[in-house]
């Protein structure tokens, strides 16, 4: 049998953003992830934070599985130089392929589609069908109004304290590794 090494999937942007800090520490959290002996699992894009996260992981040596929907395939500029590349129907089979690879969640600085992924799979925890550790890279406060939305909505009724408590927060790259690390063991 073949152990798998610990699989991180990673949601984020398929743009950089407005701020380097955010490349930066896709590059960062890239190479950690070889570092530890970890596998990163993401949207297989070679564009934005997503192409940055899996260059560094590969140039460190790290397995890398991406996942890509055939529609997203050219705009995302699909990397198939990955240790797995899968591409799937749509969109809701990319997040299940992914999560079901992985051990571990991580929320990027990105948009719409990063929200997307973090909100179904936050419900999918609310609900009692996984117990993932959920982490948000926080750099430079990127999550902060999202963090205060879901207090918000806590606050008023919509939810229970426990879907808050669901959710981990780093605000740099070694503070994440340091919070998979103890996941991890």
């Amino acid at each position: 049998m073949v152990n798998n090494p610990y699989s991180i999937c990673v949601f984020c942007g398929s743009r950089d953003g407005g701020k380097p800090a955010y490349a930066e520490a896709a590059e960062q959290f890239g190479s950690a992830i070889a570092h530890k002996g970890w596998r990163l699992v993401y949207g297989a894009g070679d564009v934005g934070l997503m192409g940055r996260i899996a260059r560094a992981a590969q140039g460190s040596s790290a397995q890398t599985f991406g996942v890509i929907p055939i529609h997203l395939f050219e705009r995302e500029v699909g990397k198939r130089d990955l240790s797995t590349f899968v591409i799937t129907e749509n969109m809701h089979e990319r997040k299940k392929v992914m999560y079901m690879n992985s051990d571990a969640i991580v929320v990027m600085p990105g948009g719409a589609g990063t929200l997307d992924e973090f909100f179904e799979i936050l419900t999918w925890r609310q609900l009692a069908l996984h117990n993932k550790p959920i982490v948000l890279l926080n750099i430079e406060g990127f999550w902060d109004p999202l963090l205060s939305l879901i207090n918000h909505v806590i606050a008023e009724g919509f939810a229970e304290q426990d879907i808050r408590d669901f959710i981990q927060v780093a605000d740099d790259v070694p503070a994440l590794v340091d919070l998979l690390s103890k996941a991890s063991t």
